[in-house]
């Protein structure tokens, strides 16, 4: 256990100074870091292997609801403090008092997370970490195999969208996607971009529901997926709507297609 007592304190940076860039660490993946926020969300990271390197937490959680937390962590620095100097030092209330810092592990490649999938769902461009971490926790639930993410879009490890996944990005394989879409089809899938377009089919459609592997597209809110995208996918789906509305939110958009496009 360390006592925290200034905010220059050695060791702390992981927590206060250093940015999301810097702890992904692009020039060196291998010693790149990631922060996990929330005992359950740690717990999660750990259950799948991730390795801790240092914990902050609230004096008070350290027999509480970290107990087994730290005792799991081994011998790692354990910094603490008040909440009021805890939150001086990050920038921001801890939600659930207890911060962990773990290091990344290498990606899986793109071949790995298709190898025995079925749906996958391929995230273009998605850069709010909020909505990453809402695709990923619909991901996990409603039964996608794995998870590409071209390389314009938001690291899931962000703490943010972590926090929002409650951990699910540590549960569904994923990867950078830096090739054509249309290689997807060596590996045995059909593309469905979600767009709405003149010649785009119910979400639902027969057609999809059968595809024995499947990729499903989500772009951004605002301008969508790009137009190669759309006209390169096998097929192009959109959800009906009603009362007027044009469209939902990609991560709502996103639960409705993995459930309508589920393995049967």
């Amino acid at each position: 256990m360390i006592e925290i007592t200034s905010l220059n304190q050695s060791g702390v940076d992981i927590f206060s100074t250093l940015t999301e860039a810097q702890l992904r660490n692009r020039l060196e993946p291998e010693k790149g870091l990631f922060i996990a926020e929330s005992p359950k969300v740690i717990r999660v990271a750990l259950d799948a292997g991730y390795e801790p390197m240092a914990l902050l937490c609230e004096r008070r959680h350290i027999m509480g609801d970290a107990a087994d937390i730290i005792a799991r962590c081994g011998d790692i620095p354990v910094y603490t403090g008040e909440r009021q100097l805890l939150a001086q030092l990050t920038g921001y209330t801890l939600t659930r008092g207890v911060l962990c810092a773990m290091r990344r592990r290498p990606l899986p490649s793109v071949e790995e997370v298709c190898r025995d999938a079925r749906r996958v769902v391929i995230i273009d461009g998605v850069v709010d970490t909020t909505n990453i971490g809402a695709i990923f926790r619909s991901a996990a639930a409603l039964g996608i195999d794995g998870v590409l993410m071209t390389t314009n879009a938001c690291d899931p490890l962000n703490r943010r969208a972590i926090r929002v996944s409650m951990g699910s990005v540590f549960l569904l394989p994923w990867t950078w996607l830096d090739r054509p879409l249309t290689d997807l089809h060596q590996l045995g899938f059909r593309t469905v971009a979600m767009a709405l377009t003149d010649n785009s089919v119910a979400v639902d459609d027969p057609t999809l529901v059968t595809e024995p592997r499947l990729a499903i597209i989500m772009g951004t809110e605002g301008d969508g997926l790009p137009h190669e995208t759309i006209t390169s996918a096998d097929y192009v789906a959109r959800i009906p709507m009603a009362h007027g509305v044009d469209s939902l939110n990609v991560a709502a958009a996103a639960a409705v297609a993995f459930w309508s496009l589920r393995t049967r």
